[in-house]
C-alpha cells in the first residue's frame, strides 16, 4: 500500500512537471520568461528523477540511466538560469537543457503508457515493436524541432532591463 501511494505521488510529480514544462516550452517559443512555471517545472522534474531512485530495483536499469542524465541536464538548466542569468551561451544552454529535460519526462511517459494501457501494450508488448518505436521517433523529432525553434526564438529581456525601461516610462 505504501509503494502504491508513493507511485501515485511520483506519477503526480511527473505529470505536473510535464504540464509546467509545456508552458515553459511555449514561453521559450514566444520569448517570454515564465519564472513561476519554470521553477515549478525544474523542481517537479528534478523531484520526479530523485523519487524514481527510491523505487526497489536490482542493478543498473535504463530508467536509472535516464534519471541520472536528467538530473545532470536539470543541474545545467538551473545553473544557466539562476546563477549565470542566461548570459552569452548560457541562454542557449538553458533552452536546450530545458527542452531535453521535458523530452526525457515525455519519453518516460510514453514508455509507461505502452506498459500500462492495455490497448497500447497489445500493440507493443515488448516495446521493440514498430508502434512503440514510431511513437518514440515522432516524439523525438517533435522535441528536436521545438528545441531548435526555442533556441532561435528565446531572447528574453533580463529583469533588470525590464525594470530600467519601466522606471524611465
Amino acid at each position: 500500500m505504501i509503494l502504491s501511494a508513493f507511485t501515485m505521488f511520483h506519477v503526480a510529480l511527473s505529470l505536473v512537471g510535464i504540464a509546467a514544462g509545456l508552458v515553459v516550452l511555449y514561453g521559450l517559443l514566444v520569448s517570454k520568461r515564465f519564472d513561476g512555471w519554470t521553477t515549478l517545472f525544474l523542481t517537479t522534474t528534478a523531484a520526479t528523477s530523485v523519487t524514481g531512485f527510491l523505487f526497489p530495483f536490482h542493478g543498473f536499469t535504463p530508467a536509472i540511466g535516464v534519471g541520472i542524465i536528467s538530473l545532470i541536464v536539470l543541474a545545467l538548466a538551473t545553473l544557466a538560469r539562476k546563477h549565470l542569468r542566461l548570459t552569452g551561451g548560457w541562454r542557449r544552454t538553458y533552452v536546450i537543457t530545458s527542452v531535453v529535460a521535458l523530452y526525457f519526462n515525455v519519453f518516460v511517459l510514453v514508455v509507461q503508457l505502452f506498459q500500462k494501457v492495455p490497448s497500447l501494450k497489445a500493440l507493443a508488448p515488448t516495446q521493440s515493436e514498430p508502434p512503440f518505436q514510431m511513437t518514440q521517433l515522432v516524439v523525438l523529432l517533435l522535441f528536436a524541432l521545438l528545441g531548435i525553434g526555442a533556441v532561435v526564438k528565446f531572447h528574453p529581456e533580463s529583469p533588470r532591463t525590464t525594470q530600467a525601461r519601466t522606471a524611465r516610462a
